[in-house]
């Protein structure tokens, strides 16, 4: 009888690549053999998976949740036989990462190298979006998210503390001036990130403790890349997460405001995991490096001379 594991990491193939011959390549099967053990594997269960249709495959609602399944058991082994490998191996696999563009761009990217050669046997699918992502059901191994995280069922490690950093282009503040003290914010044109808790709310620090400024603009988007694309071209002033706008200000395409009354507002970066990878050898590789790469985060502390995008 075929080995359950098996049918599972089968199955979860086609569902990956969309058709049976696309999954037979990479499971090194014929289509037909791969046809007939789904058919097998339905006919055991006594539920169809898979609608089939001369154009696409479509999972039934048992067979979604068989994938959901499939999925956490297939980690769950794929976690232990690691686990037990990794005294005498370094840590080996396939990562799926969901990160943000900025992240990868501009933080994970430029040191992408140094992580391949120091763990060779470690292969990554980046999923590079701003939208968020169903770990489960995507085949997520490591999502990065920042802010308050809701409450759920998921693994959470902090990477690093950030805040938020006030910062204008030199473009602007030369033909606008520069903000003094954080009541001049009402007299300029501020880029306003939709999507958070009082985008409009400024925090700063006061004689009497914190003290909230309002702040208005004409432009507002619920993208930060949008935001600091624009400060940079001089529309305005932003508050963005020291990730966001960290490689336009080592290279002085923006500089930072009121930094002797900026609120240390605790902005933590997260990886979110399934429950189980976290014991996983090549996810605790990935992250440790991550830590160790934004711990020596190079905008705290020098200038570069990169030409802007």
């Amino acid at each position: 009888m075929t080995n359950a594991a098996n049918e599972m990491g089968v199955f979860e193939r086609v569902i990956e690549r969309g058709s049976f011959a696309a999954a037979a390549e990479d499971v090194g099967l014929s289509p037909s053999a791969v046809s007939k053990l789904i058919l097998r594997l339905e006919q055991r269960l006594g539920v169809r998976l898979i609608n089939r249709t001369t154009r696409r495959l479509a999972l039934t609602a048992e067979g979604t949740t068989y994938l959901k399944r499939s999925r956490e058991i297939l980690a769950a082994i794929e976690a232990a036989e690691s686990e037990i490998a990794s005294a005498r191996l370094s840590p080996r696999g396939h990562l799926r990462v969901h990160a943000p563009p900025v992240m990868i761009g501009d933080h994970f990217g430029p040191a992408l190298s140094e992580f391949m050669a120091r763990y060779p046997r470690i292969t990554i699918d980046f999923l590079v979006t701003n939208r968020t992502v169903d770990l489960v059901a995507e085949n997520v191994d490591i999502a990065m998210r920042t802010g308050r995280l809701p409450d759920s069922s998921l693994i959470a490690c902090k990477i690093i503390d950030l805040t938020q950093i006030i910062c204008a282009s030199p473009d602007y503040l030369a033909r606008h001036g520069r903000p003094m003290v954080p009541s001049d914010l009402a007299q300029h044109r501020c880029l306003i990130l939709n999507g958070i808790p009082e985008p409009k709310t400024w925090l700063f620090k006061g004689d009497g403790g914190r003290i909230a400024v309002e702040v208005s603009g004409a432009v507002s988007a619920d993208s930060s890349d949008v935001l600091l694309r624009l400060a940079m071209e001089g529309v305005g002033i932003v508050r963005l997460g020291e990730l966001a706008v960290a490689r336009a200000l080592t290279n002085g395409w923006l500089e930072p405001l009121l930094q002797d009354v900026q609120v240390q507002e605790g902005y933590p970066l997260w990886a979110l995991l399934p429950p189980g990878r976290q014991r996983s050898p090549k996810v605790k590789a990935f992250l440790e490096f991550l830590t160790e790469r934004l711990g020596l985060a190079p905008w705290r502390t020098k200038a570069g001379t990169e030409k802007r995008p």
